[in-house]
């Protein structure tokens, strides 16, 4: 299989030199760190052990990339709008294109953008993070849930879970509702709250009151996914997520990265989107309902001090 990565950051580096290690051939994406990642490789420093990829396939824009059978997206929702023009060159009628995303809704709104496109949910519980050029730093986890939305062509699936596990990597193929739902159940409390309560997850899971509304959260999750149709993403479940991540070293979620460093905040999918979904279904989510609105007040003071 060949395999782009459209959006090599956090994620998507992660994976890609996961799969280009074990002899896949992998084209990357890159923006601003294309020179030195030409130059000097993708780095990877994981706490399984560092490894590099000397020279990988790198290119600056997706127009020069071949078509391949299998396309990573690593971006973050917040740029889903250049999804067309980024997966027109790389993507055929053949092609399967895994979202590793994260929220609700996002497969209905690129298949609406990208019409035909065969997709599949990419859910990664892996602590990662990029805060330098061509350098990937992994510190705990790492397995990702697939879960199919529209590939029609099974073979995909199949040879992707072959490569991942080639490589390595420990995916496992589940309901894509469940698959959705699951992520939310830690991605909903643990990101905002990273933010709100400016704290790490060590912090967030430590005994006392974050802890208590890190419960209550995750209950309105369950209630949500229940509304939906998902009964996996229970209690058990929930306090499955807990003790995973009291297993994890200190650790800021990916909302937190993006606040800290002036990024715009992936609200619409992790927070609107389910909180949408669950009310027409006539579930209401009045923690989530204010958790979002504390984001878009810090989002919105935020471009607020850049001005001034």
């Amino acid at each position: 299989m060949r395999y782009a990565v459209i959006g090599t950051g956090a994620i998507g580096g992660y994976y890609g030199a996961m799969l280009a290690r074990a002899g896949s051939e992998v084209h990357f994406l890159l923006h601003s760190d294309y020179d030195y990642v030409l130059e000097h490789g993708l780095h990877i420093d994981s706490f399984r052990g560092p490894f590099s990829i000397d020279r990988p396939n790198v290119y600056r824009s997706a127009a020069d990339m071949p078509v391949c059978d299998i396309v990573l997206v690593g971006l973050k929702t917040t740029n889903n709008r250049l999804l067309p023009g980024l997966l027109a060159p790389v993507a055929g009628p053949h092609t399967l294109v895994l979202l590793i995303q994260n929220g609700i809704g996002v497969e209905a709104d690129v298949e609406a953008a990208v019409p035909g496109a065969q997709l599949a949910a990419g859910l990664a519980f892996i602590c990662s993070a990029k805060t330098e050029p061509g350098r990937v730093r992994h510190t705990s986890n790492g397995s990702i849930n697939i879960g199919n939305y529209s590939c029609r062509e099974p073979r995909l699936l199949d040879a992707l879970m072959a490569d991942f596990g080639a490589a390595g990597v420990r995916a496992a193929m589940v309901d894509y509702d469940e698959a959705r739902w699951k992520k939310a159940m830690w991605n909903m409390p643990f990101n905002g709250l990273s933010v709100a309560l400016n704290a790490t997850t060590d912090r967030l899971i430590a005994p006392g009151p974050a802890a208590r509304l890190v419960s209550a959260l995750m209950d309105e999750v369950s209630g949500a996914a229940a509304a939906c149709g998902v009964t996996a993403a229970d209690r058990a479940f929930a306090d499955k997520m807990v003790e995973m991540t009291r297993r994890m070293p200190p650790y800021a979620p990916s909302m937190k990265l993006d606040y800290d460093y002036r990024r715009p905040m992936e609200i619409y999918y992790l927070y609107t989107r389910p909180i949408e979904e669950a009310r027409r279904r006539g579930f209401e989510m009045p923690r989530m309902a204010m958790l979002e609105e504390l984001l878009r007040f810090a989002e919105e003071r935020r471009k607020q001090d850049g001005r001034s």
